[in-house]
């Protein structure tokens, strides 16, 4: 079984979590490693809880669910040679107006520069966290829209996602990261800015032929 390590417990992370206990051989860790307990005891048995260290050690997949400057930082400074990471991040400025840089790279491929030999892979910065409280038939059809180079490891994110929840959407190579992040940004807009809630996500229509 696949052994994945949610790394930091806000509300995507705890999202995950809820949507992939008893699914998977789940590991998390945080900083507030007391608290991460007190959660790890509410989802169903067989989660670990450890310190980041050990959880990325343990993990095939290593999820960053995280802000981007936090996870830039566990990028360069942890063990992250041959782990499939998965990039949940918006590089967003501290006052949510806006994203930090665009178009000509992506938080995705800056964790892919710090860590060289992971396999960073980036989905889930377009969905917002209430919808892992939704039931998972509500969620079935909502893509996370995936990015990466290795194909192994796109592979392996696609397996998560569906056992998630949701639906995938294959983006290409990690520098599609630059359109994703700024379709992130776009659901942030739409969904506190102009007040439509945040059981919302961006998907595409192929209309009949």
């Amino acid at each position: 079984m696949t052994t994945i390590a949610i790394i930091g417990l806000g509300n995507m992370g705890k999202g995950l979590a809820k949507r992939l206990a008893g699914k998977a051989d789940l590991v998390l860790s945080s900083r507030d490693q007391a608290a991460v307990t007190v959660f790890a005891a509410t989802l169903p048995a067989g989660v670990t809880v450890l310190d980041q260290a050990d959880a990325i050690a343990k993990a095939d997949i290593v999820v960053l669910a995280l802000p981007y400057a936090t996870a830039l930082d566990v990028a360069a400074n942890q063990a992250l040679s041959g782990k499939v990471v998965l990039d949940m991040t918006n590089p967003i400025t501290p006052d949510f107006s806006g994203l930090l840089f665009g178009f000509d790279t992506s938080a995705a491929e800056n964790l892919q520069e710090a860590a060289p030999q992971a396999r960073v892979v980036k989905g889930f910065n377009t969905i917002f966290a209430s919808l892992f409280d939704r039931p998972a038939a509500e969620t079935a059809g909502i893509p996370v829209f995936l990015a990466g180079n290795d194909q192994a490891a796109i592979a392996a994110v696609e397996d998560l996602v569906k056992l998630s929840g949701f639906a995938v959407e294959k983006t290409g190579g990690i520098e599609a990261a630059r359109l994703l992040e700024p379709l992130g940004m776009l659901n942030i807009r739409l969904g506190y800015g102009l007040g439509h809630g945040t059981d919302i996500a961006p998907a595409w229509a192929k209309l009949d032929a």
